[in-house]
C-alpha cells in the first residue's frame, strides 16, 4: 500500500479525541511513508488530517468538486489538488489514486463515501482494504449493523470480515498493509434469487 485514502468529516465533532487521533493519523500515514488521498477540505478532521501529514513531511493528494471548492475551503496547501465537476467523478478518482480505505468519524458524507468504497470490495471492482478508525466508540452502531446485517442474512460472514477496525492510528495502517482480500467476488447464487 502506497497510498491511503482517508474518508472523514468536514467538522471537527464534539470530542477532542477526534481531532487528535485525525492528527496523529495523517503525522502516522507521512511517518510509515504512505501518501494521504483524501475530500481535500482545509476545514474540519479533513484539514486535520491533512495538516498532520503534511506537518511531518507527507505527501497529500486532494480530490474536491468544484461546488465545493468555496464551501468546504479548499486546502491551499497540498501537494495535488483536483477539482472534479461531480461528487461521483471525486469518489471515482479517489479510488483511482488509492490502494486502501479508512474513514474517520463524520456524516452523511463520510458514511456515503465509506459504504460505497465497501460495496464496490463486496463486488469485486477493486481488492484494496476498507478500515474503521473507531476513535472514542463513534462507529460501535455501525459496526452492531454491519454484524446485524450478517445474522438477519443480508451480508456474508465473509464480507462483514473484510472490514479492517482498530481505534490506534498505527495499527490500523498496519492491518490494512498486510490485508489480503479473500472474499468471493461472486456473492450471490442463483439460490439466492
Amino acid at each position: 500500500m502506497r497510498r491511503v485514502c482517508v474518508f472523514c468529516g468536514a467538522f471537527n465533532g464534539s470530542k477532542p479525541e477526534f481531532q487528535t487521533t485525525a492528527r496523529r493519523l495523517g503525522q502516522t500515514i507521512a511517518e510509515m511513508g504512505l501518501e494521504l488521498v483524501y475530500g481535500a477540505g482545509r476545514v474540519g478532521l479533513m484539514g486535520v488530517v491533512a495538516d498532520g501529514a503534511l506537518a511531518s513531511g507527507g505527501r497529500v493528494i486532494g480530490v474536491i468538486p468544484e461546488s465545493l471548492v468555496a464551501k468546504e475551503l479548499a486546502h491551499n496547501g497540498l501537494s495535488e489538488l483536483h477539482i472534479v465537476k461531480t461528487m461521483h467523478e471525486r469518489k471515482a478518482l479517489m479510488e483511482k489514486f488509492s490502494d486502501g480505505f479508512l474513514v474517520l468519524p463524520g456524516g452523511y458524507g463520510t458514511l456515503d463515501e465509506f459504504c460505497e468504497i465497501l460495496t464496490w470490495s463486496q463486488l469485486g471492482f477493486h481488492r484494496k482494504p476498507c478500515a474503521i478508525l473507531n476513535i472514542n466508540g463513534y462507529f460501535d452502531q455501525l459496526i452492531n449493523f454491519f454484524d446485524e446485517a450478517v445474522k438477519s442474512g443480508f451480508v456474508s460472514k465473509q464480507h462483514r470480515d473484510m472490514i479492517i477496525i482498530s481505534s490506534d492510528p498505527a495499527e490500523v495502517l498496519n492491518k490494512m498493509q498486510s490485508y489480503k482480500h479473500e472474499a468471493q467476488d461472486k456473492w450471490i447464487s442463483e439460490a439466492d434469487l
